[in-house]
């Protein structure tokens, strides 16, 4: 059974219809104790027919193991959006309900090449010069959530040392005891610094950046 619709097929294609540059759908699953890798894969694979700016590139967690050090997948099943390099955007678990928006609004964004963020964020972003690992934990039914996917998406894109993951709360239990996710949206900054809940970009960016300073002053 199709996973998109026909009214969801014409409303994606004219998004597509804009896109700049060509976008590569990186996929990494497994076959056995991965629920969602074949449903993660039948998302991408119908997603990927409605433009021909988009091309599917598909990896076995456990075979291909030089495509998972190059992308330092964790975790299956893993989603990236990429363009002409890696931008640093992953997606951990199934992109759907409401975070299957953010996997449209991430391919629009890599297809431009640019973050969208606004001046003001792209100077302070610019203080984030070490590597800094994101994780937004999200469930599929939390409308609030796509907001800090997105953003940390952005922030990725903008900025080379990021890497900002969208993570499926309910499929990683042990990765969301270990941050003590009680809600989401959470976004964990490192291992130690959270933001909770969805905040807009004039809030969520300075939370990110003062978290950032933190940790390095600890190290």
């Amino acid at each position: 059974m199709a996973f998109l619709q026909e009214k969801d097929k014409e409303y994606i294609k004219k998004m597509f219809a804009d896109l700049q540059n060509d976008v590569r759908i990186i996929n990494f699953s497994q076959e056995i104790e991965c629920q969602y890798c074949p449903e993660t894969r039948q998302i991408l694979e119908e997603l990927v027919e409605l433009s021909d700016k988009l091309s599917l590139e598909l990896y076995n967690f456990m075979t291909n193991k030089d495509k998972v050090e190059e992308y330092k997948v964790d975790k299956v099943p893993a989603t990236i959006i990429a363009g002409d390099k890696d931008y640093g955007i992953r997606y951990y678990g199934i992109p759907s309900g409401y975070e299957f928006s953010t996997v449209l609004e991430g391919i629009v964004d890599v297809s431009k090449r640019d973050s969208g963020l606004n001046q003001e964020s792209r100077e302070l972003l610019k203080q984030i010069d070490a590597p800094l690992r994101l994780q937004v934990f999200v469930t599929p039914t939390c409308p609030y959530c796509p907001t800090s996917v997105h953003l940390a998406h952005r922030i990725a894109i903008e900025n080379p040392f990021v890497t900002a993951d969208m993570v499926e709360a309910t499929e990683f239990p042990e990765l969301s005891m270990r941050y003590n996710v009680r809600g989401v949206p959470r976004t964990m900054i490192g291992d130690d610094y959270h933001v909770e809940g969805a905040l807009p970009e004039n809030a969520y960016i300075p939370k990110i950046v003062e978290f950032f300073k933190a940790m390095k002053q600890k190290q």
